[in-house]
């Protein structure tokens, strides 16, 4: 085979029909690396703050829940519930949601009423519900507190 031929079918041609060089050189492969590690180096943490924010967020909307089905309960039954799965079990939850932050639906803190609603309920239900994780919010807050 003659070499003008070969060399023809092997390499890219220009405008001009010089050859050019096949591939990336060593330093535009550098460069390409090192841009793509500053950018993802920038968008680390924004990435991190929105799922915490989407976590806060979750967690907001279930003690929003757990506290208005307690009120409902409240209302219908004429007395505070004794414990959360007393929801589930009357109806008012599906399940108990899972806390984002613990990971589980068993680490939910009841806060007990401290006295009966009313004369004629005998004993005390709960009131309200906290997260359980020991964890600190972004405005600085633990979530126990929420």
């Amino acid at each position: 085979m003659d070499e003008s031929l070969y060399h023809r079918a092997t390499s890219r041609q220009g405008a001009g029909g010089e050859g050019l060089p096949e591939g990336l050189s060593l330093l535009k492969m550098m460069m390409v690396v090192t841009l793509i590690l500053i950018i993802a180096s920038i968008a680390t943490p924004f990435y991190r703050t929105a799922v915490v924010r989407a976590r806060q967020a979750v967690l907001a909307d279930h003690l929003y829940t757990l506290r208005y089905l307690i009120e409902r309960f409240t209302a219908d039954d004429g007395r505070s519930p004794m414990h959360l799965e007393e929801l589930v079990e009357k109806g008012y939850l599906g399940r108990l949601p899972t806390d984002p932050f613990t990971g589980s639906n068993e680490t939910w803190q009841e806060v007990q009423e401290t006295s009966p609603p009313s004369p004629t309920q005998k004993y005390l239900g709960i009131m309200d519900v906290r997260s359980g994780s020991d964890g600190i919010a972004l405005d600085g807050t633990p979530y126990s507190t929420w």
